[in-house]
């Protein structure tokens, strides 16, 4: 198999794994036993990788919360910004591209009561600023807007819409797992109080990510989801998951110090995939905006293919149709930049990464282009050059 689907996680790292594996049986103590130095191992260990990941974002280390990963993230921060601000706010914005992680809380707080905005995007995936501006109040406690979609790599405005959300005293969040590691980030440069990652999507383990609260200026204060034992500035109860959270420390680290070559690696062979698919294949589209995106993104939807046919007959290839597979769903993301449910059912996501080869690209380019080539054909009034 060819792994093209980066976006959905990564390999871990063997520099990773190497500095996981002693906090397994070696050094496998409680980060919270202070009493013994197996403990006080664990919880310097934990401490070094907060001050790895805060590197990377630019964040203090007092201002990250160590989490399972982004969708706890994203929970944390969603519900405990809104409970934390309820009776003061009733409002929430967010974006129709978002992942579920995020949307799937906000439709839960909307069900309780709390109002809820979803702002549309452009054909390029991009939101509209002033209407971003035109949908906060003053009872606004809360806007989502993710950093690059999942799906199709776009890269929001996010110190734009931070400072729009801002201005009516809005706390600003971002989902920013697609971002970090991959393009600079910086929770202050872009202003932002609240931001989501993981590790899996930086080649780090699954199972452990961390939530920024910003604690300078605004100072936000989140209402915790999760009791029993006061962890994380009783933000987070629970054991911490301290293998996971070394793991997610070295991966943090190693972005940091190779993420300007590994941009310029992957976002070479994205171009090379894209010219290649262009040359063979005809009726192709690129779904997403090109100007701001992931380096490592490509999205293209075929004219003419049956999307189901198109993903079973590329049994070698490890790409996603951003659709949701047991109910043959179009993606809500293509569906909202305007594509029909045929195209975008018809759709591949490329997710280039840190083990891509210049041999696995060229090979996708012909795997593809023949199979397209070959649904057409045996469904010729459907295409029409």
């Amino acid at each position: 198999m060819v792994y093209l689907d980066h976006h959905a996680t990564t390999p871990v790292d063997t520099r990773v794994l190497e500095s996981m594996l002693p906090f397994f049986a070696e050094r496998f103590g409680n980060a919270a036993s202070k009493h013994h130095a197996f403990g006080w191992a664990a919880s310097d260990a934990v401490e070094q990788a907060r001050k790895q990941v805060a590197r990377l974002i630019g964040a203090g280390t007092r201002d990250l919360v160590f989490t399972s990963g982004a969708t706890e993230a994203n929970n944390l921060a969603i519900k405990g910004a809104a409970q934390a601000r309820r009776g003061e706010r009733d409002h929430l914005v967010t974006v129709v591209t978002e992942h579920q992680a995020v949307l799937d809380p906000m439709r839960r707080l909307e069900r309780d009561g709390w109002r809820l905005t979803v702002l549309p995007v452009a054909s390029s995936g991009v939101i509209d600023l002033a209407e971003l501006e035109r949908s906060v109040t003053e009872r606004t406690a809360l806007v989502s807007v993710m950093a690059a979609n999942n799906e199709i790599g776009v890269l929001q405005p996010i110190a734009e819409a931070a400072v729009r959300a801002h201005a009516k005293g809005a706390w600003f969040h971002t989902d920013a797992v697609q971002a970090v590691g991959k393009v600079p980030f910086d929770v202050d440069a872009l202003d932002v109080d609240l931001a989501s990652i993981t590790a899996h999507k930086l080649y780090g383990p699954k199972g452990a990510g961390a939530l920024y609260v910003r604690r300078k200026g605004r100072a936000v204060k989140l209402a915790a989801q999760i009791d029993g034992g006061g962890h994380e500035r009783g933000l987070r109860s629970g054991t911490l998951n301290v293998p996971g959270i070394v793991g997610l420390g070295r991966a943090a680290e190693i972005a940091l110090a190779e993420m300007t070559a590994e941009a310029q690696r992957v976002a070479g062979f994205r171009d090379r995939l894209l010219e290649g698919l262009r040359a063979k294949t005809d009726g192709m589209s690129v779904n997403g905006g090109m100007t701001a995106r992931l380096p490592g993104n490509l999205n293209v939807s075929f004219a003419g293919v049956d999307g189901e046919a198109l993903m079973v007959s590329l049994d070698d290839l490890a790409v996603s149709s951003g659709a949701a597979c047991t109910a043959a769903e179009p993606s809500h993301v293509l569906v909202a930049l305007g594509l029909s449910r045929d195209r975008a059912l018809a759709s591949l996501r490329f997710g280039i990464g840190r083990t891509t080869t210049a041999d696995e690209v060229e090979y996708a380019v012909t795997k593809v282009s023949e199979v397209v080539a070959r649904l057409r054909a045996m469904a010729p009034s459907q295409w029409c050059a």
